[in-house]
């Protein structure tokens, strides 16, 4: 399915693009609920705002930066109702429907119940923006409990990649019709930027750049950034370092199942350390973990899963991971529209890369792939009952069941 009115707007004096999440954003401006924003850093969150403040139709709104000490202060009041006369400077009244954005909430954890004040006793509808998941059952508490819709906005898959290159391509969202609509014409013609996609992924600034030496120097940034914002700041790891070691040990294993007991030996730490930097490199979106494929729900918890990178970028920069796994990796993002992604191994260790619960389908992937390999999966896949199956090759076939990894 295209993109729907992807285009450039002009917004202090840079050139902008619109993200699929808008139009979800838009439906809910109109709502009561707070929308909260969250995602990696550097994903677009703030950009997104700005354009979603700019469309709506009202003067009485205001965006605050809640990094910035100043703006923090405007809720630092004993008596929340004071906090109007704080935003009157910025235009507000309390005496028609408000929209206050606020970026960065976790910079001013204390905001939130200024918030729930307002938002239980105003026509206020809030906007918040928040760059760790590891932090929102701390910073909302239960008492917001059906007073927010939470949205989690992604690095650019490889539709949103194309619109920021100006280059338009319609993508189906049948797997059956990827499989009979491909275009060998149109996959030559689009392959380079793939290519680009592959080795540099899909953070918007990176993107955007032309020059293949500023887009590292912006991967160095967007990563140093991480680590200073949310790792340095909000957690307390005792020892960062150790931290970092771990990261770039999982940056090298993209694909590759979690081997808990290995990493603790190549570290000389604890288990409960290992899983502890884990579930932090998770919840702040680092790192994403797929569970194993299975009908029984306490195997699933006890099985290894395997980890993807939240970027191809930061995986192909800090990492050591062959044409395979990166290729996998741009698959795993591009399929997360799918719900719910896992995989499938026997005990014999023959695996299918991923299967899509809820289409249901098993999706093989491969740089150069043969109808062996489709012949593989579909046995394989028949033992669990999966009759849809499919190969994700980044090399073109004109066989059935064959799809372009590039329009997955």
């Amino acid at each position: 399915m295209a993109l729907d009115k992807i285009h450039g707007i002009l917004y202090g004096g840079s050139m902008l693009f619109e993200r699929k999440m808008l139009l979800k954003l838009q439906e809910e401006a109109s709502t009561k609920e707070i929308i909260v924003m969250t995602g990696m850093r550097r994903v677009g969150k703030t950009t997104l705002f700005r354009i979603l403040f700019d469309w709506i139709k009202s003067d009485n709104k205001v965006f605050l930066d809640l990094e910035n000490p100043l703006e923090q202060k405007i809720f630092e009041e004993k008596d929340y109702n004071n906090i109007w006369a704080n935003l009157k400077s910025f235009g507000m009244t309390n005496r028609e429907k408000a929209y206050i954005f606020l970026d960065e909430i976790q910079a001013s954890p204390e905001t939130v119940k200024a918030v729930k004040y307002l938002y239980d006793h105003y026509d206020v509808k809030f906007f918040i923006t928040c760059s760790s998941s590891f932090y929102l059952k701390n910073l909302f508490p239960e008492s917001l409990a059906g007073r927010k819709i939470i949205l989690e906005l992604n690095e650019l898959d490889f539709e949103e990649f194309l619109a920021f290159k100006n280059k338009k391509k319609e993508f189906e969202q049948d797997l059956e019709k990827k499989v009979k609509k491909k275009n060998e014409i149109e996959y030559e013609t689009i392959r380079p930027l793939y290519d680009e996609y592959l080795n540099f992924g899909g953070f918007p600034q990176v993107a955007l750049e032309e020059n293949q030496e500023r887009k590292r120097e912006h991967l160095k940034d967007i990563f140093k950034s991480y680590f200073e914002k949310d790792v340095q700041k909000l957690a307390d790891f005792r020892d960062v370092g150790i931290f970092r070691d771990l990261l770039l040990l999982l940056l090298n294993r993209v694909g590759s199942r979690l081997d808990i007991s290995k990493l603790c030996s190549e570290i000389g730490i604890s288990r409960q350390t290992v899983y502890s930097y884990v579930v932090f490199l998770s919840k702040t979106y680092m790192i994403e973990l797929v569970p194993p494929y299975t009908k029984n729900p306490d195997r699933e918890i006890s099985l290894a899963k395997k980890v993807y990178v939240c970027d191809n970028g930061f995986a192909n920069l800090f990492g050591r991971n062959d044409e395979g796994a990166m290729l996998e990796n741009a698959v795993f993002r591009n399929l997360k529209k799918y719900g719910k992604i896992c995989y499938y191994q026997k005990r014999s260790g023959v695996e299918i890369d991923f299967i899509l619960p809820e289409v249901p389908a098993a999706i093989e992937v491969k740089n150069r792939a043969a109808g062996f390999d489709l012949k593989k999966t579909n046995r394989i896949a028949d033992e669990i009952g999966i009759e849809k199956c499919y190969v994700a090759a980044k090399e073109f076939s004109r066989e059935n069941g064959f799809i372009p990894a590039q329009d997955i």
